[in-house]
């Protein structure tokens, strides 16, 4: 099983992209993760919103492989603690099928991307920067697949 992490938004922060290669390697013998940014759409004065919405949403659905297991990072999707995160990576890998998770641009998800999601992850009610959200998912990939490894990385 192999993960795809398509996110809108390029060249992230040294520190986040740091960080989110030190967890893809330490991940990559259990779940190899590779990233795919994705141009955001224009914003700005006198531009509307709605179509850059619809047009990251294009390029997301165009960069989803086809048979993947797709869960959509959505504050409005269900909130899982490590724990359950575990329990979830068991169940992706009964089914067979590579992942795929999706970070949307800053309104969020066009409604065909959220349509074709298979699951609806969320990390609370927080607002976070989605840059930083990459490099949580990361770690919680790698802390759940330590977990099911019964590695000693999680400790609660």
């Amino acid at each position: 099983m192999k993960a795809r992490l398509i996110a809108v938004g390029e060249r992230a922060p040294a520190w986040v992209a740091d960080g989110f290669a030190e967890y893809r390697k330490r991940l990559s013998h259990w779940l190899p993760l590779e990233l795919i940014e994705i141009e955001p759409g224009l914003r700005g004065k006198g531009r509307d919103a709605a179509r850059a919405t619809a047009d990251e949403g294009a390029r997301v659905m165009a960069a989803i492989p086809k048979g993947a297991l797709v869960v959509a990072l959505e504050v409005r999707g269900k909130v899982w603690s490590s724990e359950q995160l575990a329990q979830r990576m068991e169940t992706w890998r009964s089914a067979g099928r590579d992942l795929c998770f999706l970070i949307g641009g800053p309104e969020g998800h066009a409604p065909e991307v959220l349509a074709r999601a298979d699951e609806q992850w969320s990390f609370g009610p927080l607002t976070l920067p989605h840059m930083l959200v990459r490099l949580v998912l990361a770690e919680q990939l790698y802390r759940a697949n330590a977990m099911l490894a019964n590695h000693p990385y999680h400790r609660a």
